[in-house]
């Protein structure tokens, strides 16, 4: 027993330590390095990935993220923490929570316990509550199939600090070997917390009247949707359909996604307290790009549904060629439902708080090209981060090629004959870190209207393409040697733009 104290003790210390090397890293970061995104959450030092613990409360929006504070590649897992009142601008707060003799600390979420249901609350005030994983590495390594469990930790000063419930783990591993992610919310109906949880390849929903005592409801998805590879970080929410509630389910999968490695599916279906269902039959994705996985949403938001992705793919993410630190978080999006026939589709467009970034925006319209346009010629100065919005004839191939002064070119079409869009970043800038890199990714176009809207929003190292009022996403990174400042629209004979704006982005930082 001394020897285990000793070891902790040893553990916080060195703990202490790192945080205060890391805190003078931070205040030696310029966030102008090259790839740092300039619109996008990422650390000012070491790793990234899974947005966790996503709460809203008294005009703050938390985000919780997995971090590794002594490295630029994935390790122990810690919840490091930022905050913001825009979701756009973000502040920089302590490591919230730690690893200890249970585990390491994985991905989860956090809620707003108003009613005080589990007795952490003080003084009247409703505490906040982190649900998460914990990943006992030891575990692993032994060979057991039980080192992962779910934990608690409370809050009853805005998040600020953080204690573990002295009875963790709260939901033990029957036995699961991937058994992680909980996402929690509370169902009004019946007066109780629904845990959604990935287990291996399915989802198991649990419920709880106190969040400290679990009980196993039902499974879904074994034979459902895509199974290429885990099933992780899923999220249960109702998104609003015209006065009407649709249950939506979302579910990462790594590998399995339609271009390669990670991605994140979803299904439409109902909920009734103790099962999910769906008519759903065929495989829907949230973002068809290779680079937005784990999304969750925001809890507490009310009606409006919020998501945030992590802008990687475990295919690379190791290996991307940043130096101080690694990987960062998509642009939030605002989740909604869709009809096309007698589909429903759940829709992502950016945050409206992202038109507060736009530098004198300009806007063009019934413009024709011919065959080619030099966007500079009409908007002036390009730089990155920069937005195009416009509306297009869904008649045509179309393309937006970028690029800079050494050659780096980033390809952006849609192919009318093939009814997608595409990106390719086969020449985008520099891939020589992973074989899997390279290519053209492919979404298709869900959209049956003759005019294509399609919003692009560029970072120093990443594109975000949302068409139809979100019916089509895509998200890619990528790695020029110098920042593009060249944007050329491509048609093979004549384009008509209906509407065109451009606007430079201002940093968050």
């Amino acid at each position: 027993m001394k020897n285990k104290n000793l070891k902790v003790i040893v553990c916080i210390l060195v703990l202490q330590f790192s945080g205060a090397i890391l805190k003078a890293q931070n205040n030696n970061t310029s966030m102008k390095e090259l790839y740092r995104p300039q619109i996008h959450f990422s650390p000012k030092a070491h790793w990234i990935n899974d947005p966790n613990g996503m709460v809203y409360s008294k005009g703050i929006y938390h985000l919780f993220f997995q971090y590794h504070p002594f490295s630029t590649i994935w390790g122990p897992m810690h919840w490091g923490h930022t905050t913001s009142k825009d979701m756009i601008h973000w502040k920089d707060e302590p490591i919230a929570i730690y690893p200890d003799s249970i585990g390491t600390i994985f991905s989860g979420s956090a809620i707003v316990d108003k009613n005080n249901t589990s007795g952490f609350g003080k003084n009247g005030i409703a505490p906040l509550v982190a649900i998460f994983t914990q990943h006992n590495m030891d575990g692993e390594k032994a060979g057991i199939n039980t080192y992962q469990n779910q934990s608690l930790a409370f809050s009853n000063d805005e998040g600020k600090t953080w204690t573990k419930y002295e009875g963790n783990p709260v939901l033990k591993n029957p036995g699961i070997k991937d058994f992680r992610d909980p996402k929690v919310m509370w169902y009004e109906a019946k007066q109780k917390w629904i845990m959604t949880l990935a287990t291996a390849d399915k989802i198991t929903f649990y419920s709880s009247a106190n969040l400290k005592d679990w009980t196993k409801e039902s499974d879904f998805g074994k034979t459902l949707g895509a199974h290429g590879g885990v099933w992780e970080c899923p999220d249960l929410i109702t998104i609003d359909d015209n006065g009407k509630p649709q249950w939506v389910l979302i579910v990462n999968i790594n590998p399995g996604a339609p271009n390669g490695g990670s991605g994140t599916q979803y299904f439409i279906g109902d909920f009734d307290g103790k099962n999910f269902t769906t008519a759903q039959t065929d495989t829907r994705w949230l973002d068809y790009g290779p680079d937005n996985y784990a999304g969750v949403t925001w809890s507490n938001t009310g009606k409006r549904k919020i998501l945030l992705g992590w802008m990687s793919n475990w295919l690379y993410a190791n290996q991307v060629p940043t130096e101080t630190w690694r990987n960062a978080m998509t642009i939030p999006r605002e989740l909604n439902i869709k009809h096309v026939g007698k589909n429903i589709y759940v829709t992502a467009l950016p945050i409206n708080e992202l038109k507060k970034l736009e530098i004198k925006p300009i806007v063009f319209n019934n413009i024709i090209v011919n065959k080619s346009l030099k966007l500079a010629g009409k908007v002036g100065k390009i730089s990155m981060p920069c937005k195009i919005n416009l509306t297009v004839d869904a008649t045509n191939d179309f393309s937006f090629i970028i690029n800079n002064t050494v050659g780096d070119t980033l390809v952006i079409g849609f192919d009318k004959k093939q009814n997608q869009f595409y990106i390719d970043r086969t020449k985008a800038g520099k891939a020589d870190f992973n074989k899997d890199f390279t290519g053209r990714h492919y979404g298709p176009r869900l959209a049956t209207t003759n005019k294509i809207n399609l919003s692009l929003i560029f970072d120093a190292s990443s594109v975000e393409l949302f068409a139809d009022d979100g019916l089509s996403v895509m998200t890619s990174i990528y790695f020029p040697a110098k920042p593009y400042d060249q944007i050329q629209i491509n048609c093979k004979n004549k384009l008509n733009l209906s509407t065109l704006k451009f606007a430079n982005l201002k940093s968050i930082w």
